[in-house]
């Protein structure tokens, strides 16, 4: 990324948040393809053993999308997706709870752990461009 475009990023704090939303649900979009089709390969290299029942994965990959389509409705237009971007909020930090969790509890496939700091990471982007937004004097007129 260049330093032209960080530093507009920086001076516009809903456009951070908005690219920042869309790259979430680009993400999410594309780990829910990849849980719906199951190519093979890719669930081998994931560790995920081939004989499965693949109802339940692509149940999952469908939540993927629609929440992909969540974080792009927030994105649209921030100014007026508060508590949508809230939500976002809290389903990553239950994300990375519950892929955390399932870790360290009951499987410690690479890819869950991965998988739980990715989520994290992303909620904290989140939080961190929405309080920033929320603390700029942009925030009253973009509403």
């Amino acid at each position: 990324m260049s330093r032209h475009l960080v530093v507009n990023l920086l001076r516009a704090p809903h456009k951070l948040l908005a690219l920042i939303l869309w790259l979430v649900a680009l993400h999410s979009f594309l780990v829910g393809c990849g849980l719906v089709l199951q190519p093979p390969g890719l669930m081998a290299f994931a560790g995920f053993s081939l004989d499965y029942d693949r109802f339940f994965p692509a149940q999952g990959g469908v939540f993927h999308i629609v929440m992909a389509i969540c974080y792009a409705m927030s994105a649209i237009d921030v100014g007026k997706s508060g508590r949508l971007i809230v939500f976002s909020i809290i389903l990553k930090t239950t994300a990375t709870a519950f892929l955390l969790i399932y870790y360290f509890v009951i499987d410690s496939k690479l890819i869950i752990l991965l998988s739980g700091i990715g989520d994290g990471l992303m909620g904290l982007a989140i939080l961190l461009s929405f309080c920033y937004y929320l603390s700029s004097s942009e925030f009253g007129k973009t509403r």
